[in-house]
């Protein structure tokens, strides 16, 4: 018996080679192409938009984008410029031009899943109408030179931070328009010379740190933080995204005498601000609050917040989403390191209502406890997972993603600004997104690096993570994904896919009816930024 055992696994395994070799070469050059041609539709079935079958309307409007896409390509290949290859900062002028980032600009997608609460809006809608408004001061301090903001009656008097009224600063300046440059650049991350101003991870997350610090005490002032919100909700429906979900602080929003507000007023000023955002724009789905704790301060800060967001949680069912922790990954803690304040939700009895949306591998390392936060938030039975980056590093966690369908929000200009990447071809969601993984694709920090919108973010996985052969399947499974993984509930879910239907079907007829150039012809043209532009592909 143990004979005939061995005889016929030894009979198995030689077939299974035979089987191997026949399937992996080929004798002739016939069924080499044609064992070739077998894989690559393989593989095309497994990437993300291989279930969708386009209309005959679709495929009209997907030879434009691959027209347009293909052009690019070749381009790229005569004169090595690719705006995914380069930094943002200098791509951006460049991809604005194109006829593809023009029809995403117009395509509806869905919503933007991954997005912070004081980088939402243009920086020039702060400086342009908030540091204009009266009763502003500003101060730098004298170690850091960090700008901070305040509206009051009345500053506190800092040696070390002496207080001046916006106004009179700038008319000392001599130059109004120089000084809002300046301010600009004080809450902006862009730069000229990216490689030259951020040599490494350490000094552009002090300069994002910096850029939120000097916003914060704009966004703060109570009648600031209403009308932030609702601009920043105006942006992303003119970028045509019908729903965000945005992570916020919850800190305190202060009046002009100094009177400051918890996050219940807060909670309740972003619930608000969307019911009438929503009201003004009936085509507009909504927005959710998730609340971001800090993964720097101790345990028992952690326990008190997650109690908070329980309570939230149980008055604002319909806004307050859930919690997530955020902040440079690499020096912070760990989510082991909280996990009995994080566990505490589960283990009530009954088990307290409160999702995680957790961010988690936003690292190059791998094997230290910062990348082990993919485990960490998989076992704390997180909903979706924030960057996700070091994912492909982690062979069972990626089966467990896709086991327990938990969508990763990519957020590639992030991504590449906070140096994790340069080149976006070499984005490790190239991989989820050749295998078919549950992605969702957002903006992050967009008002620091000058964009709005998440138009641009759509633009680099289209044109630098999916590859050449990604089409409009491609992008309208992306749209899709991002209603399907949102905190909505399953009716708002399917409200909200009816009206994005909607939408998603005069986009085919406008652009059909159109043409991209007529499509657009009401846009300003963007600037070229002084960005070289041979071969005239970009506009």
């Amino acid at each position: 018996m143990h004979f005939r055992f061995k005889l016929n696994a030894n009979l198995l395994l030689s077939l299974l080679v035979v089987y191997n070799v026949c399937y992996t070469t080929a004798s002739t050059n016939v069924t080499f192409f044609a064992q070739k041609a077998k894989i690559l539709e393989q593989e095309k079935s497994m990437r993300i938009g291989s279930k969708i079958n386009l209309t005959d309307a679709e495929w009209k409007v997907n030879q434009l984008l691959i027209q347009g896409k293909f052009l690019e390509i070749q381009h790229a290949r005569k004169t090595g410029i690719y705006p995914p290859a380069m930094s943002f900062f200098l791509a951006k002028p460049l991809m604005e031009q194109t006829a593809v980032f023009k029809i995403i600009q117009m395509m509806p997608k869905g919503a933007a899943l991954h997005l912070h609460d004081v980088s939402l809006v243009d920086i020039n809608w702060l400086v342009k109408n908030v540091t204009y408004m009266s009763n502003l001061y500003m101060c730098f301090t004298e170690d850091t030179h960090q700008l901070h903001f305040l509206f009051s009656s009345k500053p506190p008097y800092d040696p070390k931070c002496q207080w001046k009224t916006v106004k009179s600063s700038r008319e000392a300046s001599g130059n109004p328009t120089a000084f809002d440059k300046m301010l600009y650049n004080q809450m902006s991350m862009v730069v000229d010379d990216p490689s030259t101003a951020y040599p490494n991870q350490a000094k552009v997350w002090a300069k994002l740190e910096s850029s939120l610090t000097a916003a914060n005490g704009l966004i703060y002032y109570a009648p600031v933080f209403k009308a932030y919100y609702y601009e920043s909700l105006r942006e992303f429906y003119i970028d045509n995204v019908q729903y965000i979900e945005v992570r916020c602080l919850l800190g305190e929003a202060y009046e002009l005498d100094g009177t400051k507000h918890d996050k219940d007023w807060a909670v309740k000023t972003y619930r608000d601000t969307v019911m009438q955002f929503v009201k003004d724009h009936p085509d507009f789905f909504g927005a959710k609050t998730i609340n971001s704790g800090i993964r720097y301060v101790n345990r028992s800060e952690i326990a008190a917040e997650v109690k908070e967001a329980i309570m939230l949680r149980k008055k604002y069912p319909d806004h307050f989403a859930g919690y997530d922790l955020v902040g440079r990954e690499d020096p912070g803690y760990t989510l082991a390191y909280y996990v009995n304040e994080l566990l505490g939700p589960s283990q009530q009895k009954p088990p307290a209502d409160l999702p995680y949306f957790f961010h988690a591998g936003e690292t190059n390392w791998e094997g230290l406890g910062v990348d082990n936060n993919l485990i960490d938030a998989l076992l704390l039975n997180t909903s979706r997972i924030g960057h996700g980056y070091a994912l492909t590093k982690h062979p069972r966690a990626l089966a467990i993603v896709k086991e327990r369908d938990i969508a990763i929000e990519v957020n590639p200009i992030s991504n590449q600004v906070l140096g994790l990447v340069n080149d976006l071809r070499n984005h490790p969601a190239s991989f989820l997104l050749a295998q078919g993984y549950p992605l969702v694709i957002s903006s992050d920090d967009p008002s620091l690096w000058g964009a709005t919108g998440v138009s641009y973010d759509f633009y680099e996985v289209f044109m630098g993570l999916a590859g050449e052969n990604a089409d409009l399947a491609t992008l309208k499974q992306l749209a899709i994904n991002s209603i399907k993984y949102s905190a909505m509930t399953a009716d708002e879910k399917g409200s909200a896919m009816k009206l994005w239907e909607t939408k998603w079907e005069k986009f085919i007829v406008g652009v059909l009816y159109n043409g991209v150039d007529g499509l657009f012809s009401h846009m300003t043209k963007p600037s070229s930024g002084g960005s070289s532009n041979p071969g005239g592909i970009f506009g």
